[in-house]
């Protein structure tokens, strides 16, 4: 007899030793019911048509091609689950703290979610959602027995994370740098737990009640979630440690560095090249840095100062600038491994990106403005790929030499990939200085054996014995010709060179730029340049004062004299001017600077006095105020969760969430392949509703039934090419719910300057999963079972074997990330460090995940026992 309906009819129920009572008259077996229909019985919901007449193939082509499509649908789905919950955590409140003016107190906020709960909690349960509610889904599927589809995900996940993810983030770090867990304290209670939560598993599997799971066991599989989050949380808090000597949840971090001991003086020709080699310290950026938003907050001041910066590029817009600005807010605030994996989702399915997108030129002009921010700008700057090519450029933008000097050498660095051997062409331009006449001309091949970062080219400069104004030429570095000599090597930021020579006869003209400056009145300080022209032999000083008009020393500005030395070979110093914003309009107002009284020899030049105007800011301030509105909305556009169903219906059905311009061709790919998912997830409430709650939920019942159809996918698929349940969850299944984690692990892992995003948590994730995602569905399970008197039977076997196994190789796992921080042969780091080091650790967990997946399905397979 056979039933040509999908699936169990409503009125055929299970009978002993596998067969089916139909009409409660007639056993019949499972061969007789479904007449050769290969697995149409291992779906919950699936199949919903019959596919009696179909080829084992075809089906199996098809509900593979089903689970890829679900899991990207669950990676969305999953995107808008953890927007809620970026809502939900990101709730603030107000501290006050005291300021220089005792009537206007400094207001912060601060987050009100702990972020050692946080990540234990909500976010955990947003990475961790699929694996959880399958787990939970196929007791309930199987009138609450146990199956071997959710535990297996939930270990093999739990395996993919430890070994693979942290072997990629490991060496994913650019040569030459590193990132240590900052949170230790945090890290150890959730690694000791990822261990204790495994091998309880196998206690209560093989030793307590072998086979069975009870009550009071599944009770301490779930409680033990709540004392992870408690314990996780003292360590946060430092409880019963060593006190810190600051309080650390009264403080907000700044930054990162050792104040120097040395005062770089910024005009000084050391201060210059520090800057523009890329080589100055820590405490020197973090001072740099914080002119523009500090806090990652959006103000005043700080706008002010980056469009400044900003325009000193030309052809760039307003709309540019504002551009710019978000883009570096969004940099330097503080990001939750929430929003990069939120982030790699959106990579993988064409979506709104939560980084910056940027022009080409933008690009070029975003990274001068970080990495050089006082370097010339000498041209277009090449898309820098550090881990593919080898990057060559000069050691500094311009150079500036004595016309005795002879022969002299210019250094050209090598950064990036250092493995291979690669060539450059170097050659002089002539600028005012013509080559034979002022020095002798270059063409040249460089070649960087592997490992060599540095090359010296000789220049020789030719001196006639007269007088002349100072003059400059270039140096070039060009790519060969030949395709295969271009193959790994490009250049980097800084390939045009310029040499200045100077007159050696003469200790030089001193003198102003221009003869007049224009400046608002917000500026704060207004900089006035001046220039030391036809010579630059020896050191020479030269006064300042200021000259009262209509604007007045101590009412509008901050005036007085001083005097600017010129080292030798020095060419340009600056006059600083406080201006004093009284904050009330009043027409545009001026004062003088008088250059007097040289030293050293040099002269006073034609230009010896400059006149300052200070403009009213009305103007000023409208333009500001339109930026500030364009840098918020670029700002919003970068958010991860959306406010209303307008924008999130709008992101649903653009591709790149309406940002055309910067929309790649995979985009577009991915983009049209997800749309369907998209538009009906795009209808889920977005979280500006009731606190991000209402998301939540709903999204959380999404994640659910789009999770019992991929247990049903994987499960028929795995029956239709003869796996095992237990083998296609620590494959398909785990691969497919855990690379999102993978792509958002690795880009916190080169991007933060800690660890803690990048494998800090996965520990702590991997411990949910099993108390959550075994303790909850087995708790329900033993109480029903209890309620009927029967036991809640869970075969050991496979799973007693994998988890046993997995325990094992996470404890080498964990010992190798903690030898990586202590000993100095891997650069005392968890991430990156020598890179023999960071290879030779990323081959070895990669290898503990192949072991693992082996010898798991070597035993499922029968090939030995457990």
């Amino acid at each position: 007899m056979v039933i040509e309906a999908s699936g169990i009819m409503p009125d055929v129920e299970v009978g002993p030793d596998n067969t089916y009572l139909i009409d409660n008259k007639t056993f019949v077996s499972k061969d007789e019911v479904y007449g050769g229909y290969k697995c149409a019985d291992r779906g919950m919901l699936l199949p919903i048509i019959s596919e009696y007449t179909w080829s084992i193939e075809v089906r199996g082509f098809l509900y593979l091609v089903g689970l890829l499509y679900c899991f990207l649908g669950v990676a969305i789905i999953a995107d808008i689950f953890m927007g809620a919950i970026e809502k939900i955590t990101s709730k603030t409140r107000k501290v006050y703290l005291t300021s220089e003016k005792e009537e206007e107190p400094e207001v912060i906020e601060v987050r009100i979610w702990s972020d050692a709960v946080a990540n234990l909690t909500l976010m955990a349960l947003g990475s961790s959602a699929p694996e959880i509610l399958l787990a939970i889904i196929e007791v309930i599927a199987n009138r609450f027995e146990a199956g071997a589809l959710g535990p297996g995900t939930i270990v093999g996940s739990a395996a993919f994370n430890l070994f693979v993810i942290s072997a990629v983030c490991v060496v994913s770090i650019p040569n030459g740098e590193s990132r240590r867990i900052k949170d230790i304290k945090v890290f150890a209670v959730t690694a000791v737990f990822s261990i204790v939560a495994y091998l309880w598993l196998v206690i209560i599997l093989k030793a307590i009640t072998p086979d069975e799971v009870t009550v009071w066991e599944a009770a301490v599989t779930l409680l033990m979630f709540p004392l992870l989050v408690l314990l996780a949380w003292l360590a946060e808090k430092n409880f019963c440690g060593v006190p810190n000597k600051t309080d650390t949840s009264k403080q907000i971090e700044l930054g990162n560095f050792q104040p120097d001991t040395v005062n770089h003086n910024s005009s000084s020709c050391c201060g210059r090249v520090l800057k523009v080699c890329g080589l100055e310290s820590d405490a020197d950026k973090f001072i740099r840095d914080r002119q523009y938003f500090r806090d990652g907050r959006l103000d005043r001041d700080g706008l002010v100062a980056f469009i400044k910066e900003v325009k000193n590029y030309p052809g760039l817009t307003d709309e540019d600038a504002a551009v710019l600005a978000a883009s570096k807010l969004v940099e330097s605030q503080s990001h939750s491994r929430m929003w990069y994996r939120v982030g790699a989702v959106r990579n993988m399915t064409g979506g709104r990106k939560t980084q910056p997108q940027l022009s080409t030129k933008l690009k070029q002009v975003y990274n001068a403005i970080n990495e050089h921010p006082e370097a010339p700008n000498l041209g277009e700057v090449p898309q820098v790929k550090p881990h593919q090519n080898a990057i060559i450029d000069f050691h500094a933008g311009s150079c500036a030499v004595m016309e005795d000097i002879g022969k002299f050498k210019v250094a050209l660095c090598r950064s990036g990939r250092l493995d291979n051997r690669v060539s450059v062409r170097v050659e002089t331009i002539d600028g005012t200085a013509t080559e034979e006449q002022d020095y002798v001309p270059i063409n040249e091949v460089i070649t960087f054996d592997p490992e060599e970062t540095e090359k010296l080219v000789e220049v020789e400069i030719i001196n006639d014995n007269q007088w002349e104004p100072d003059e400059e030429f270039f140096l070039k570095i060009s790519l060969l010709m030949n395709s295969e000599e271009r193959e790994g090597v490009q250049l980097g930021r800084i390939s045009i060179m310029e040499i200045t020579i100077l007159n050696d006869d003469e200790p030089g003209v001193v003198m102003f730029q221009k003869r007049g400056f224009l400046v608002k009145e917000s500026i704060g300080n207004a900089v006035i340049p001046v220039v030391r022209k036809n010579g630059a032999d020896g050191e020479i000083t030269v006064k300042w004062r200021t000259i009262d008009k209509t604007a007045l020393n101590g009412r509008d500005f901050t005036g007085g004299e001083g005097v600017l030395t010129f080292k030798h070979t020095e060419i340009e110093q600056s006059i600083e001017i406080p201006i004093i914003d009284d904050m009330t309009p009043e027409k545009d107002e001026h004062f003088e600077i008088e250059l007097l009284d040289p030293t050293g020899g040099a002269k006073i030049g034609q230009i010896n006095r400059t006149a300052v105007t200070i403009t009213n800011d009305d103007d000023f301030n409208n333009v500001l105020n339109n930026m500030m509105k364009m840098t918020n909305a670029n700002i919003h556009a970068m958010q991860v969760h959306h406010e209303t169903y307008v924008s999130q219906i709008k992101d649903a059905l653009n591709v790149n969430g309406g940002d055309i311009e910067n929309a790649t061709a995979g985009d577009y790919v991915l983009h049209f392949l997800t749309f369907g998912w998209k538009i009906v997830f795009s209808l889920v409430p977005p979280p500006s509703l009731l606190g991000g709650w209402l998301c939540f939920f709903i999204s959380l019942a999404c994640i659910g039934v789009l999770t019992a159809i991929i247990g049903d996918l994987a499960s028929i698929f795995g029956c239709l090419v003869n796996l095992d349940d237990a083998i296609t969850a620590i494959t398909f299944v785990a691969l497919g719910t855990s690379l999102p984690d993978t792509f958002a692990s690795r880009a916190a892992a080169m991007q933060e300057k800690y660890a803690d995003n990048a494998v800090g948590n996965v520990t702590g994730s991997n411990s949910v999963n099993v108390f959550l995602g075994l303790g909850l569905p087995w708790l329900i399970a033993s109480i029903y079972h209890a309620a009927k008197g029967s036991k809640f039977i869970v075969q050991a076997g496979s799973l007693g074997f994998s988890v046993g196994l997995f325990s094992g190789l996470s404890i080498v796992t964990i010992a190798l990330l903690m030898a990586r921080r202590i000993f100095g042969v891997f650069g005392k780091a968890e991430l990156g460090g020598p890179t023999g080091a960071k290879i030779f650790s990323g081959i070895f967990m990669i290898m503990l995940w192949f072991i693992y997946v082996l010898l798991s399905a070597f035993q499922v397979t029968g090939y030995f026992s457990f």
